[in-house]
């Protein structure tokens, strides 16, 4: 997908890859780049975008509760307090992603994450939020990087702080689906606010 903005089911205009599915036109009329605060609620959409990781996002997307009610709605002090048998649990749970490797770092990252202040994840993921006069809006799907300046020195801080599976593509997809950087097209009715 390298084009311009679509219309969509309801005639208006819309990014390209919102319109595919019901669940895409639902999650990019309603979430994707709208601001997201709150350490849980962030913790939530780093552990997505790190199980996303080689795979489509609808199919994180489809089992998004699946992934709630395993991580218990992804309350940093509760995945923190996993044991073992969670993780036996999670490895057998097909309502998720069972990668070995992808829940190790969600349990890890957890354990890291609850030895933060409130609202310190929050805080250093939106510092690396940049200029929304710098950036012009994209015309087509092309115009929109997969990685960034930003997302590069978010992932190392990040990393450097403890946290896996956050490496600069998957800091970038976090920065744009919480509304860091406003990735929606020139022409989508999403960036004009007429889909809110």
């Amino acid at each position: 997908m390298t084009g311009g903005a679509v219309a969509g089911p309801d005639g208006r205009l819309r990014c390209p890859w919102g319109v595919s599915t019901e669940d895409y036109v639902r999650y990019h009329d309603e979430e994707w780049g709208r601001p997201v605060h709150g350490d849980d609620a962030l913790f939530e959409r780093l552990c997505l975008e790190a199980f996303q990781s080689g795979l489509s996002w609808i199919t994180i997307l489809r089992r998004r509760e699946g992934f709630r009610r395993a991580f218990d709605g992804f309350r940093i002090a509760a995945v923190a307090g996993f044991t073992d048998t969670d993780r036996s649990r999670l490895l057998a749970d097909t309502g998720i992603i069972r990668n070995r490797a992808k829940i190790d770092a969600t349990l890890a990252n957890a354990r890291v994450l609850a030895g933060w202040a409130p609202g310190e994840l929050d805080a250093l993921i939106w510092s690396h939020a940049p200029d929304p006069a710098a950036r012009p809006a994209p015309r087509t799907v092309a115009d929109v990087p997969a990685v960034t300046p930003e997302s590069a020195a978010l992932a190392k801080t990040l990393k450097k702080r403890g946290l896996r599976f956050v490496g600069p593509t998957t800091a970038y997809a976090l920065m744009q689906a919480c509304g860091l950087v406003d990735d929606h097209l020139a022409d989508c009715a999403a960036r004009a606010g007429a889909l809110a």
